[in-house]
């Protein structure tokens, strides 16, 4: 355990008072409701008030709105957001008092040390789904997990747990290497590429972190023996591939034309079947991950099975939203280029689709412009594309860069500068036999269900 990782243990300990700067985010959340169940005193503060903090208000957390210097008084530390930076009041007012600050992380990763299994899943692309997915599995196992997802998950009605097992499952997320503060005894990589390249130098550097991880799982690591570039990551590293091809140990096998039927063979023996209820080769993969991660814990093929065809979808993946002038509409998080394309591609197998409408609203400057040639590439698929403004996140436009650069680069695009606009334009364009979808990691969505309002 690195130095920082065990001052921080030293103060989560029932009776203290632990204060958490953005407690209303969608980790953090979870985070805070955890400590309460371990004992602690808890409490938080967030810019606004939300259905978040009015849970965490509801279960006897006390939430502040605003951030301010006298919040942490009493607090024995802070835990923060990755959004809170050391302007904030809260934490310039820890170094005046001598309040130690934590990263969210490195809370997450002392808690995890507590369980007998610890599951963390990682990858550019598909860690809400197969999170939800091996959690549909636990469930349906009875083995009573405490979950921590990026998204909203309908079994959980929430995107967390807090479960009495001995088994914690976390989406584990590659940005500012903040799932090297983990400690897991199971990793599973799903894919790597070059993304959230605001902190990375470049794909190698990715890559460096993703070996980094898979070196700290103390029980295994499955990892996609299909992806060349999480091959060339783990390049020397032992660990149990999962795939299509014949080299996995962990391969879907007989898979229908759909992608949504296949049988999952194990060392080469039969662990389960599969009946998706989701669509894409990518949630066939999604799906193969969860069924491989519950044969490495020693759960039965059967609890796979079940766990994996009652998944219906996490929210904001290929969600359904309803329909209008006999269109239907469907909103998506997907905000790299390969999700565009796995995105895309399901939607295509749907045969309904007569016609593909997608509104995209690029996250981040730095990823827009990284990627650009690769977005402009996906974004010819679709019949009609509609181009929302960048959403900014925790950026500021510095690359000088607009939704207006994409737009001029694929033809019959429309390039909308709000997004009432978005919606205007949807609604005007959708015709019987239509799919539309609103596709995007910022608040695209409000778009779709504006329209359909």
């Amino acid at each position: 355990m690195n130095n920082r990782s065990q001052e921080l243990k030293n103060y989560l300990v029932p009776g203290a008072h632990v204060h958490l700067v953005g407690i209303g985010g969608v980790s953090m959340r979870p985070l805070g409701l955890v400590l309460k169940g371990m004992g602690m005193y808890v409490t938080g503060s967030d810019m606004n008030s939300s259905v978040s903090t009015d849970e965490l208000i509801a279960k006897g957390i006390e939430v502040a709105i605003g951030h301010r210097a006298e919040n942490v008084h009493g607090a024995v530390c802070v835990i923060r957001t990755a959004a809170a930076h050391n302007d904030n009041p809260e934490i310039a007012e820890c170094r005046n008092q001598g309040i130690p600050v934590f990263e969210r992380a490195q809370a997450w990763g002392v808690i995890m040390q507590a369980y007998k299994n610890a599951v963390c899943i990682s990858g550019t692309h598909g860690k809400t789904t197969t999170t939800s997915m091996v959690t549909h599995i636990l469930m349906e196992a009875a083995w009573d997990p405490t979950v921590m997802i990026g998204g909203e998950l309908p079994l959980l009605k929430a995107g967390h747990r807090v479960g009495s097992g001995d088994t914690i499952i976390l989406e584990s997320c590659e940005y500012c290497d903040s799932f090297l503060n983990f400690f897991p005894t199971l990793a599973v990589i799903l894919n790597v590429e070059a993304d959230h390249l605001d902190y990375f130098k470049d794909l190698r550097d990715v890559q460096k972190s993703f070996r980094a991880f898979a070196g700290l799982a103390t029980q295994g690591v499955l990892a996609n023996g299909d992806d060349l570039h999480t091959a060339q990551a783990l390049r020397g590293v032992k660990y149990v591939s999962f795939g299509v091809g014949k080299k996995n140990r962990v391969r879907a096998v007989n898979i229908s034309p759909d992608w949504r039927h296949f049988d999952v063979e194990c060392d080469g023996e039969k662990y389960c079947h599969v009946d998706l209820t989701v669509l894409g080769k990518h949630n066939t993969l999604n799906a193969l991950a969860a069924a491989g991660t519950a044969w490495m814990l020693g759960i039965d093929g059967e609890f796979a099975s079940r766990g994996l065809h009652a998944f219906g979808g996490a929210r904001r993946r290929m969600e359904y939203k309803g329909e209008i002038n006999g269109a239907k509409v469907y909103d998506d998080y997907a905000h790299h280029p390969d999700e565009l394309a796995a995105t895309i591609a399901a939607v295509r197998t749907m045969g309904e689709c007569k016609r593909l409408v997608v509104a995209f609203q690029p996250h981040t400057y730095t990823r827009t412009k990284a990627l650009f040639d690769d977005f402009v590439r996906e974004l010819k698929k679709p019949d009609l594309v509609v181009l929302a403004e960048i959403y900014a996140a925790r950026e500021r436009n510095t690359a000088g860069i607009s939704s207006q650069d994409l737009a001029a680069k694929i033809p019959g695009s429309i390039y909308c500068a709000t997004l009432p606009e978005v919606s205007a334009v949807l609604k005007s364009a959708a015709q019987p036999g239509d799919v539309i979808l609103t596709v995007g990691a910022g608040d695209i969505y409000r778009a779709g269900e504006a329209m359909l309002r």
